[in-house]
Order: structure tokens, then sequence, then C-alpha cells
């Protein structure tokens, strides 16, 4: 008869141990929801199409000629002083062409970036967003503030 307790009470403190972990993940579950339902309330995130947005940009067209003179007095520069040069440092002299042409390209382009980035902000903040992503990441919802900001950019 002993034995026969003994089980009851291994049988009896399974039960118990099982139901109490079960009620701990059904709390963690509950709590786990509604922080997610909370979270996705108050984070109103907002995409935009930064592409379309740099290239209707007010200025870009002045940038781009720009950019397009300082590739062709690179590139003259260098057809210029590449004549009398080996193989090897007209390479090295390419290389070196191209990268100030890049930081060219990002001097010229800084102003434009800028400009969309505080157009970006001053939307985001208008409409409560607290994050704004590029569209090319945006698998599905965000509120499209694209259009917001190329308004915003053409009345400065």
């Amino acid at each position: 008869m002993l034995k026969l307790e003994k089980k009851h009470v291994k049988f009896i403190s399974i039960a118990i141990a099982l139901m109490f972990i079960g009620s701990v993940v059904a709390i963690a579950l509950t709590q786990t929801g509604s922080g997610i339902a909370s979270a996705a309330a108050s984070a109103n995130v907002g995409k935009v199409n930064y592409q379309q947005i740099g290239s209707q940009h007010p200025d870009i067209q002045k940038v781009r000629g720009q950019i397009e003179a300082a590739y062709n007095e690179i590139r003259k520069d260098f057809e210029d002083k590449a004549a009398g040069m080996s193989d090897q440092e007209k390479s090295d002299y390419f290389q070196q062409c191209q990268q100030r042409f890049a930081q060219k390209q990002l001097e010229l382009m800084e102003p434009i970036t800028k400009s969309i980035d505080a157009a970006i902000k001053k939307v985001a903040d208008s409409k409560g967003l607290s994050v704004v992503i590029d569209d090319t990441v945006v698998i599905y919802g965000g509120t499209d503030i694209t259009q917001n900001v190329i308004s915003q950019l053409n009345k400065k």
C-alpha cells in the first residue's frame, strides 16, 4: 500500500508542476501579445522612395551638370597626364582619378542628401511617424510619404 501512495504522490507532483509551467507560459504569452500590440500602435512607421525623391529634387539638374563638368575635367586631366606613362602608372593614376571623382560626387551630392533628410524629418514629424525607412526594404505596410517629401522640397 505504501508503494501505491508513492505513485500517487509522484503523479500529483508531476501534475502540479505541469500546471505551474503551463500557467507561466500562458502568462508570458498574454504579456508578450499585448506588448507587441502596444508597440505596433505606438510605433508609426513611414516609408519613402529615396531614389524617386532624389531624382525629383529641385536642384538635381544643377548638381548633375556640376558632376558632369567634374567628370570631364578629371577625364581631360587623365588623358593629358597619361600620355607619357607606362601601363602600370596609367592604371595607378586612373584609380586616383576615380577616387577624386567619387569624392567630388559625394561633395556635390551632400547638400541634396541633407535637404532630403531634413524634408523627410519634417514630414515624419508632422505625421507623427517615429521611424521612416526606404521602401526598398519594406515588404508590407508603412505609410508612404514620398509625395509629401517631394512637395516639401519643392516649397523651398
